[in-house]
């Protein structure tokens, strides 16, 4: 994997910064699978047009999501593969069982108070 320049290591923490508040992540997964509009996003999450509109411009601006033109309609989609394959891993990851009982070998500075 090839490194970072400092500029891009503040772009993608800028990414992950946007991801951290709830309503833009709720935002991001109603457009994981299929382009939602404006007026679908913010009646499926409950949030007022302006919010969502407000919402959208940030990630628009992060690259997260792109906006497509339907006609006089506009709609978004998440985009690019990089981004839907981050997403789709984060969700599989705590929407699978997980086990929570932990090995001596996972920790193995716990073996030392023995």
């Amino acid at each position: 994997m090839r490194l970072l320049s400092s500029e891009q290591v503040g772009d993608v923490a800028e990414v992950f910064r946007l991801l951290g508040e709830p309503n833009r992540l709720r935002i991001v997964l109603a457009c994981l699978e299929a382009d939602r509009t404006v007026g679908e996003i913010g009646e499926g999450l409950g949030l007022s047009q302006s919010l969502t509109s407000h919402h959208l411009r940030l990630l628009r601006t992060a690259r997260i999501l792109r906006a497509i033109r339907h006609g006089r309609h506009v709609a978004y989609a998440i985009d690019d593969d990089h981004v839907r394959d981050v997403l789709r891993g984060m969700v599989a990851h705590y929407t699978e069982p997980h086990e929570h009982a932990h090995h001596s070998h996972d920790h193995p500075e716990e073996e030392q108070d023995s």
